[in-house]
């Protein structure tokens, strides 16, 4: 019986790094890794630098007066504007003038009918006549009289009588005389008249319209000055004294006329709760009209303030933000300020706080700026 050996071979033991040839392996990848990388630079003669520096235009910032002001809704009033009505009753019957038209004072404006007014001053010239014939008798009853008394014919009783007569029909001639003049004033009511001089307004009225003494038939505006009617908040009046600056503007926000404070009421308005201010505006080129809104700016005060152009602010998430540029370490750099800002002025804001006077403010490139960027200033 033969007897068969086998050898079975046995694998190759792994191999099996312990940490210290681990650490010798990072160290050597490193100083190659380092070895290729200054040979590089030394093959291109170049150090390693940061970002390179973006020319900027600066400004200066400055200080200007910046007044502290309020806008609100006013209304314009005429200091010579004049609303017709009439002083009596009746239908018009004709109108003399047309709107936008210039007439002086006296000139007749429309006609209200006379007639029944007319017969009424006739019916009284009528009774004055015949007054004047009983004034008459009465004087030749007195006349008779006082020369029977003078001959003993008559009693003094008699004479006292006649002449008792005669004053009373010599005061009834007055008593219609007075209401004759007072007829015949009222008969001019009906032509309706200018009170002063200016330029007709609209005329609402037609003829045939029936009129009362309420009915307004037209304005007569004089060319002049005007009134501006502004309405202060009650949480504003502690501030307001005579004499104080206000400004009239356009849609555009431009002034248009100067004027300062005139008038302060001393009352509260119990509907709005609010003073009622007045401020004389000069009208000299006709730009403004009677009844007219328009805004009316309160300058409470003035001071100085540092100023920044519009151009150098952004607003993110409704904070105003802008660039300094700021020497750091020998060179300039982009730093971002966060700004509270006030009014404008001009082409400018005033700032509240975040920039002082000095600081080179940015104007120019914002948009590609990050904070800390490296810069070159421009003035």
């Amino acid at each position: 019986m033969v007897k068969m050996n086998f050898q079975i071979d046995k694998p190759a033991p792994q191999r099996r790094f312990n940490n210290a040839s681990k650490t010798a392996l990072l160290a050597t990848l490193l100083l190659t890794a380092a070895g290729v990388a200054c040979n590089g630079n030394s093959a291109t003669g170049q150090q390693p630098q940061g970002p390179p520096a973006t020319p900027v235009k600066v400004q200066i910032v400055r200080s200007l007066p910046v007044s502290s002001a309020s806008d609100y809704v006013a209304t314009l009033k005429s200091r010579d504007s004049a609303v017709v009505m009439p002083e009596v009753e009746g239908r018009i019957t004709q109108i003399f003038v047309h709107s936008g038209e210039h007439i002086s004072a006296g000139t007749p404006l429309l006609q209200i009918d006379p007639s029944k007014q007319q017969a009424t001053v006739n019916s009284q010239q009528h009774s004055r006549t015949a007054q004047e014939a009983s004034l008459s008798y009465a004087k030749q009853q007195y006349d008779r009289s006082s020369g029977l008394y003078a001959a003993g014919v008559i009693s003094k009783q008699e004479m006292d009588q006649a002449k008792s007569a005669y004053d009373a029909a010599e005061a009834q001639l007055r008593s219609l005389d007075a209401q004759l003049q007072e007829q015949q004033v009222q008969l001019h009511y009906y032509t309706v008249i200018a009170p002063s001089n200016g330029i007709i307004g609209d005329i609402p009225v037609r003829v045939g319209d029936r009129v009362i003494t309420t009915t307004p038939l037209t304005t007569v505006d004089k060319p002049g000055s005007l009134e501006a009617y502004v309405y202060i908040p009650i949480e504003r009046s502690p501030d307001l004294r005579m004499g104080m600056p206000v400004q009239i503007l356009d849609s555009a926000g431009k002034s248009i006329a100067d004027s300062r404070v005139t008038f302060i009421s001393p009352e509260v308005d119990n509907t709005t709760q609010s003073v009622l201010v007045k401020a004389t505006i000069a009208n000299n080129k006709d730009k403004l009209r009677t009844a007219q809104f328009i805004r009316a700016r309160v300058i409470w005060g003035t001071q100085q303030s540092p100023v920044v152009p519009v151009l150098a602010v952004s607003r993110i998430g409704g904070q105003f933000f802008a660039f300094v540029a700021e020497d750091q370490n020998g060179k300039a750099v982009a730093h971002q300020k966060a700004l509270k800002v006030g009014d404008m002025v001009g082409n400018d804001y005033a700032v509240l706080d975040g920039i002082k006077l000095g600081d080179k403010v940015i104007v120019s490139g914002t948009q590609f700026l990050l904070d800390g960027m490296p810069v070159i200033p421009q003035t």
